[in-house]
């Protein structure tokens, strides 16, 4: 499978769906994005169960300012809706594919566990605070 382009329009679909969804963050003018676009593209024909996308960080800047795009290029990594990996700089095709194993096996039963289990310690610290002190003015 070749990679997709991936926008606004689409961005919350793609990450929310269940499976691996893998972004490349890049620009046209960035000479290290270029060199690691076609390892981007090799490993998603390596990898076809999985899905590719690239993201333009000049076509899109709401986007990256959302994930925090802060160099490029940058790969992020969703999986069943959840970022599991967000890495800037080039990665050699033999460590892109070590990234992509490690998240294969992620246990993302104990993922979830982690993720509700902060939220309600959040909820649980928030709901102890007086008015004031939620409002910050204590």
């Amino acid at each position: 499978m070749s990679t997709r382009t991936v926008t606004t329009a689409d961005f919350e679909t793609l990450i929310a769906q269940p499976g691996i969804v893998l972004l490349d963050w890049w620009a046209s003018w960035c000479g290290p994005c270029r060199v690691f676009g076609p390892v981007f593209e090799k490993a998603s024909e390596k990898h076809p169960d999985l899905v590719f996308g690239k993201i333009d960080v000049d076509a899109q800047p709401e986007l990256a300012g959302m994930l925090n795009v802060q160099s490029i290029p940058t790969v992020s990594i969703f999986r069943d809706g959840v970022l599991l990996v967000h890495q800037p700089g080039m990665m050699p095709p033999a460590a892109l594919d070590k990234v992509i194993e490690k998240v294969r096996n992620v246990d993302m039963v104990k993922v979830r566990a982690a993720i509700d289990a902060a939220q309600r310690k959040e909820e649980e610290e928030k709901a102890a605070k007086t008015p004031a002190e939620r409002l910050n003015v204590a």
